[in-house]
């Protein structure tokens, strides 16, 4: 490695919370979910003033591939549109998380291409440019720009301050079938924004674990119809001991166990594995 290389973690978003409140009139849908971070991810390196391309290994680098269509060069191509003379290179990523997962998997590499580009040409993270990149080229990718504990509205576009929410012991389990977000919110057909709706009001942080624990994802059931395997993980997951909620993440087929404590969520993660070798499984805190 030389000396100027530079690495970042990507990690999974977990979706606690996601309601759909309708369909806007330009197409897309009005969200609103609360949003953390997991100890799983993928990590990108930089190694800055080469031709702009992109490496991919790891073992679920087949399906994330390292062609156009991979976030981090669009990532890439949106800053240098904004900053001229921007310093580029290559990005190796070791990609860990499974691929269409509903764990943001892309847009937190998108994020991490754009902190590592960020500190490369000593600009600050939240300079005007770079978080206009990282709008243009996804819906999650602001929120995974400054991975912390949020509430994300709108198409992901409007984000609360970060919130100070306790870490959660969880475990992350994808049966290994992908799902195409197109797919789940055709399936769901949800009707056009109510005039009247302003979402949700600011959540205090003693009020977080009853958002948790109350809360729905909206995307579940039709996700389920589609791949009715994801049913099969949320038992799984809450029939072990010390389950506090089972619940799918994003638009699937991801879900999460919440436990009463890492201990639990270690020795779930280890049954399930044992149970269900083809299933990725990953335990460890969301944030």
């Amino acid at each position: 490695m030389q000396s100027d290389t530079l690495t970042d973690f990507a990690p999974a978003k977990v979706n606690l919370t996601l309601r759909v409140l309708g369909r806007r009139p330009d197409g897309y849908h009005e969200l609103e979910s609360l949003v953390v971070f997991a100890e799983a991810g993928d990590r990108l390196t930089l190694l800055p003033d080469d031709a702009l391309s992109l490496a991919v290994d790891g073992p679920t680098a087949a399906a994330a591939g390292s062609d156009e269509s991979n976030l981090v060069l669009r990532a890439a191509r949106a800053l240098a549109e904004r900053v001229p003379g921007l310093r580029s290179g290559r990005f190796m990523l070791d990609k860990r998380l499974p691929v269409a997962a509903g764990l943001g998997g892309g847009s937190s590499d998108a994020a991490a291409a754009l902190r590592l580009l960020a500190r490369a040409n000593a600009l600050a993270q939240d300079d005007p440019r770079v978080i206009d990149a990282a709008r243009v080229v996804g819906a999650d990718v602001p929120v995974c720009l400054d991975p912390r504990a949020r509430i994300m509205r709108g198409i992901g576009e409007r984000l609360s301050p970060p919130l100070a929410l306790d870490p959660l012991a969880a475990v992350l389990v994808n049966p290994g079938v992908a799902v195409a977000t197109r797919d789940v919110f055709i399936a769901l057909n949800a009707g056009p924004v109510p005039a009247e709706s302003t979402g949700a009001e600011e959540v205090s942080p003693s009020g977080l674990d009853s958002l948790i624990l109350r809360g729905v994802n909206d995307l579940q059931a039709p996700a389920v119809a589609l791949q009715p395997v994801i049913a099969n993980v949320l038992s799984a997951l809450a029939a072990l001991p010390g389950c506090r909620l089972a619940r799918m993440s994003g638009s699937g087929a991801t879900c999460f166990g919440l436990y009463e404590s890492k201990d639990a969520a270690s020795a779930a993660a280890a049954e399930l594995k044992a149970g269900h070798p083809s299933w990725w499984v990953a335990a460890g805190l969301l944030r």
